[in-house]
């Protein structure tokens, strides 16, 4: 697996930047989210009103809170050895925010994002390139091609019959592959 490469360059960075740099993730709140919502919310009602059902919600995408490990009582903070550490760093309401609301409900903002787009990619465009595998959690009934007999004709072989935008194609591929005891 190739890895970015941070925690070994962060202390190595002037003072200047990383203050100058840690507070630019809230910008995204600010600049891009609300953007970002309005548009998701304009690709799923443009969904809903092609006929989609059984979407996904937002929520489907954000982590039970349960499943976080600290809880306010038990919130670990950062020691005073630095000025951003005795500044923000030992503050539990810092670090709440930003790993029990901000990251988790910003990378699920993100995921619903990406999970909406290949819906519509695998309904309008159902045809076949090298990473459309990765395409297969928005998967689909049936493409805006297979819908019209006379149009799903002049698709590829490989188009007309992907399980990702032909639950036909799946079917019958699950029908007839081996079972394995």
């Amino acid at each position: 697996m190739d890895r970015v490469q941070i925690g070994c360059n962060f202390a190595k960075q002037p003072f200047w930047k990383r203050v100058i740099g840690i507070p630019l993730i809230y910008v995204p709140i600010l600049v891009l989210i609300p953007f970002l919502v309005v548009g998701l919310m304009l690709v799923r009602l443009h969904l809903k009103l092609v006929g989609a059902k059984n979407l996904k919600s937002y929520w489907d995408f954000v982590p039970s809170w349960i499943t976080h490990r600290y809880t306010y009582e038990t919130q670990i903070v950062m020691g005073k050895s630095s000025w951003w550490r005795s500044i923000i760093g030992r503050y539990k309401c810092f670090w709440l925010f930003n790993c029990k609301l901000y990251c988790p409900l910003s990378v699920a903002l993100f995921e619903y994002g990406n999970y909406l787009v290949k819906i519509v990619e695998n309904w309008w465009c159902p045809f076949d390139h090298e990473r459309k595998s990765h395409y297969a959690d928005g998967a689909i009934d049936q493409s805006f091609w297979h819908i019209y007999p006379d149009e799903m004709a002049q698709l590829h072989p490989q188009d007309t019959d992907n399980p990702i935008w032909n639950e036909q194609a799946e079917k019958e591929a699950t029908q007839t592959s081996p079972t394995t005891d």
